[in-house]
């Protein structure tokens, strides 16, 4: 929102939220009802049903561009700003889709008023050579004008302060404006196509050719990397008045009074606008080489759907808890595409980038689903896939690499200590991080509690807390053969407070993977439940407390913190991924894997001290006498 709010600031149908989309339904079902339903041939034109897939691809090219963006960015290769991109940040920029609305509602309005736009030709060359003199002059021209006019802190505080609420830009940043201003904007683009259309010289190719100019140069200019290669400026020098870079128009957002041009810094040129460092910006952008993290966090895809939550994915969704969509079934095709192309593609991914202190951070992805890692035949490539990220982790010179999810499933590698066995000489520190998973766990207890149930398949962390809260004087309820290993591991005073029971009085239940319905509805009435796994249990009863997976909540210096892990809430980590960044910064030199646990106690502090804190247990449950 601006500064101060001027007239027509809201879009027209922001109350309707995301039924927006309804706006255009009466449109879209006139089209398709005209072109396959109706019997008068008159009515079958291609140009009305084409409004509906130019709206489609539009959507289609502003995603690619955020997901190539969010990727290169996090990287490091040619990045233009380091600094952070944060959830206020995202949540401003989720009405990106506005303006595609806007224009399907012009282009469906503009089709049943004009008879000239019916039955547009495929192809027209004096159309295209039309539309590109005329947005190289009026339009280009008008926009500068228009431009420094909204800098005036009459209209800059009223409308465009709300653009420049983005210091560092991302695709969808380039279409976030206020109402009145996008209509102003539109209303120069519409310049060539309606002089095309009343020339009777416009065509499919003429309107879909400058849609794909209009948007590639917009997204392209608001990204956070530079990608405009210095031998087309070497080859054809006159290019640099007709094609600004992502870096001539980052300037714009951190300067604020140089380089207002649309596309063409001609204008900026010609009235003596250009920034100075422009240049130097632009050279010292596509000299920077990929960022070399200090900590990495090596994860991988849940559920089909999860590819829509990666930070590379939707980034509204990415901001917040995964959760399932009813909408996603409408895009099953894609979810189904995806799954084959993860399934194929055989290397890890970089997903995000954070900076803590000053350890850099990154998030690696393995392109295998949560499913995959149950299957005896994908372990070997599973395996692989996580020996290769933990080797260039390696060669990069990485302090540390955390095994976040199943990457340190008992069963694929026995939490990691498989790499540690075949290469014993590894500079780089794996750690699965279990010490500070139990530590979590323990500390999510209500004090004062004198008994727990232990469920769900069992782990090593959950045999730590067994053993910490027996030592400690807790009384343990476990059912079957898990009693007498555990047993096996305590001396007989300890080992009394092991009970072998099938009752499930105690309210306070700590509760593993394949934690079944069964077992959750015969809990009392508000009960606590706390994971100690990786993942959550299926939430069945509404009279009871689910607490978070192991985690906690993150420093505030901790930046760049514009995405959610899997289902945990904003600025929260998992304790998983919180290890590998408390080993950089202690410098312990040392591996956590295999049966090998750190002092609980020492890495609590160290969490602590170094700020992050615990979430909050639910306040309405009450410690058992």
């Amino acid at each position: 929102m601006a500064t101060k709010p001027g007239i027509l600031t809201e879009w027209p149908w922001a109350s309707l939220g995301n039924f927006k989309y309804l706006v255009l339904a009466p449109f879209v079902g006139h089209s398709i009802y005209s072109f396959f339903i109706s019997k008068e041939e008159s009515q079958r034109d291609f140009s009305y049903i084409f409004i509906f897939l130019y709206i489609v691809m539009r959507m289609v090219h502003h995603q690619m561009w955020i997901s190539l963006s969010r990727y290169r960015s996090a990287k490091g290769d040619n990045r233009i700003l380091d600094r952070s991109i944060e959830f206020d940040q995202v949540d401003r920029e989720t009405n990106w889709d506005d303006q595609i609305i806007f224009n399907g509602v012009a282009f469906y309005i503009a089709y049943l008023k004009f008879s000239e736009t019916h039955h547009l030709p495929l192809w027209r060359i004096d159309g295209i050579i039309i539309t590109a003199l005329l947005h190289t002059g009026p339009v280009e021209f008008l926009y500068y004008w228009i431009h420094r006019a909204l800098h005036h802190h009459f209209l800059y505080s009223r409308y465009h302060s709300h653009h420049h609420s983005s210091i560092v830009t991302e695709p969808h940043t380039a279409v976030i404006h206020p109402f009145a201003e996008i209509v102003t904007y539109y209303t120069l683009f519409f310049i060539p196509l309606v002089t095309t259309v009343l020339t009777g010289t416009a065509s499919i190719a003429s309107v879909v050719a400058y849609a794909i100019y209009l948007d590639f140069m917009n997204l392209m200019g608001h990204c956070n990397f530079e990608l405009i290669p210095k031998w087309m400026f070497s080859i054809f020098p006159p290019l640099k008045y007709l094609i600004y870079t992502p870096s001539f128009h980052s300037l714009h957002h951190t300067q604020f009074g140089s380089n207002y041009s649309l596309f063409m810094p001609m204008y900026d040129y010609l009235y003596s606008t250009v920034d100075k460092s422009s240049d130097t910006l632009y050279e010292k952008s596509l000299e920077r080489k990929a960022e070399l993290p200090d900590v990495v966090h090596l994860t991988h895809l849940t559920t089909p759907e999860s590819i829509y939550h990666l930070r590379l994915g939707f980034a509204s969704l990415a901001s917040k808890p995964h959760t399932s969509k009813w909408y996603f079934w409408l895009i099953s095709p894609v979810t189904l595409w995806s799954f084959f192309i993860t399934w194929i593609y055989g290397h890890t991914f970089v997903v995000e980038r954070n900076l803590f202190s000053n350890l850099k951070l990154q998030t690696w992805a393995i392109p295998k689903y949560s499913i995959q890692y149950f299957m005896q035949w994908q372990r070997d490539s599973i395996n692989n896939l996580i020996e290769e990220a933990i080797m260039e982790a390696d060669q990069k010179g990485v302090k540390v690499l955390s095994l976040g999810l199943l990457n340190q499933e008992k069963q694929v590698n026995n939490n990691g200590e498989l790499y540690i066995r075949r290469h014993p000489k590894l500079k780089v520190k794996v750690v699965d991080g279990s010490s500070l998973a139990v530590a979590v766990v323990l500390n999510s207890i209500p004090k004062g509690t004198s008994r727990v149930v232990l469920r769900g398949r069992l782990s090593k962390v959950a045999y730590s807390i067994a053993l910490t809260l027996c030592q400690g004087g807790t009384q343990v309820m476990i059912d079957g053969e898990e009693y007498k290993r555990l047993k096996a591991l305590l001396n007989p005073e300890v080992a009394s407070n092991l009970v072998p029971s099938k009752s499930y009085a105690s309210k306070i239940w700590l509760v593993g993977d394949e934690l079944s319905e069964d077992e959750q509805l015969k809990a009392p009435k508000g009960t606590l439940f706390i994971p100690f796994s990786q993942f959550p249990p299926r939430k069945v009863r509404k009279d009871c407390f689910y607490f978070n997976t192991p985690a906690m909540n993150i420093p505030k210096h901790l930046e760049n913190v514009d995405s959610c892990e899997n289902w945990l809430p904003r600025r929260v980590m998992s304790a998983w991924r919180i290890a590998g960044i408390l080993h950089a910064l202690e410098g312990w030199n040392e591996h956590e894997c295999g049966n090998k646990m750190f002092d609980i106690q020492k890495v609590w502090k160290a969490s602590l001290q170094h700020g992050f804190s615990p979430l909050t247990t639910p306040s309405a449950i009450e410690a058992e006498a």
